[in-house]
């Protein structure tokens, strides 16, 4: 087991951001850590990475307490932050050596050549950090958790800042890296998670509200809701699409192009193309989407 986290609770002042928090990560893991701004992500994380003490319950990191054992704690944890910190005024190979010098790391120059190329920083690699744009930044961030090749890896909001080339490029390293490393991720790019992560856990005001596969959560809280985009060779209006019976609410995207949501058992498409040919129209597409991880995410937090 690589995270073991038992009943943690972390008391700001009159301010509680965990509540009695309890999970596991498993290693070979991609564990996406989700919640609303100010649900405690950020804080457990810092508290995994010796950063800031618990107030109570208690929390492991391969085997090493983190009360008790931050340095060995340390010594398997590559950490990104969410406000990347970097000395900008270092040049990326100066920053990186400055970093395996703090790991005490043997063929220095054969590693850090090993992480500018992993990371994409082959270009950039001459550069201030200072002069970077915020998506090399990122980069940078990425290759010092990396470099003293630590067995978990804890990411707060790796990819902000990167174009969708590089947000590719950095997802696919996470799932190559994942196969033998224990990750644990945390974003709001619902996207990410969905294309990254084995399994989801979600923090609301400071307590795990889910916890499970992302594919059997997103099943879970279905409730019989469906979603359908629907596209009409002619015009409708909502209120005809609303006595469909199942059809909870509906959508003009654009033209005569509806999203609709249902709410019902049976497969709501039957109904909406006898609709259609009951008032005259053909359906030109009719697409039913699975329940986005979005959805799931909005139903357990609002």
């Amino acid at each position: 087991m690589s995270i073991i986290v038992s009943n943690i609770t972390k008391i700001y002042g009159a301010q509680r951001a965990l509540d009695n928090v309890s999970f596991e990560v498993h290693t070979g893991e991609v564990v996406g850590f989700l919640g609303p701004n100010g649900a405690g992500k950020s804080t457990m994380m810092k508290i995994l990475t010796c950063f800031i003490p618990q107030t109570s319950g208690e929390a492991s990191v391969c085997g090493y307490d983190v009360a008790e054992n931050s340095l060995e704690v340390r010594k398997n944890v590559g950490y990104l932050p969410e406000h990347n910190p970097l000395y900008l005024d270092m040049y990326v190979k100066e920053y990186l050596e400055f970093i395996s010098g703090l790991h005490h790391l043997k063929n220095v120059k054969s590693r850090i050549s090993e992480m500018i190329e992993m990371t994409g920083l082959q270009i950039e690699q001459k550069k201030k950090i200072g002069a970077l744009s915020k998506g090399y930044r990122q980069r940078v961030g990425l290759a010092q958790a990396l470099i003293h090749d630590p067995k978990v890896l804890i990411l707060d909001e790796p990819t902000t800042g990167l174009d969708p080339n590089q947000l590719e490029e950095i997802r696919n390293l996470i799932i190559e890296i994942g196969k033998q490393k224990t990750i644990l991720l945390s974003t709001h790019i619902m996207q990410e998670v969905e294309a990254v992560c084995n399994r989801v856990i979600i923090v609301n005001n400071g307590k795990i509200v889910a916890n499970d596969i992302t594919s059997v959560l997103q099943n879970s809280q279905s409730n019989n809701t469906q979603f359908i985009t629907v596209e009409f060779d002619k015009e409708t209006s909502l209120i005809a699409l609303k006595n469909i019976e199942g059809i909870f609410d509906a959508k003009n995207m654009k033209g005569n192009i509806w999203q609709i949501e249902a709410r019902t058992e049976k497969d709501i498409r039957t109904d909406i193309f006898q609709f259609a040919v009951k008032n005259g129209m053909a359906v030109l597409t009719l697409h039913k989407e699975e329940q986005r991880l979005e959805d799931v995410f909005k139903q357990l937090t609002k």
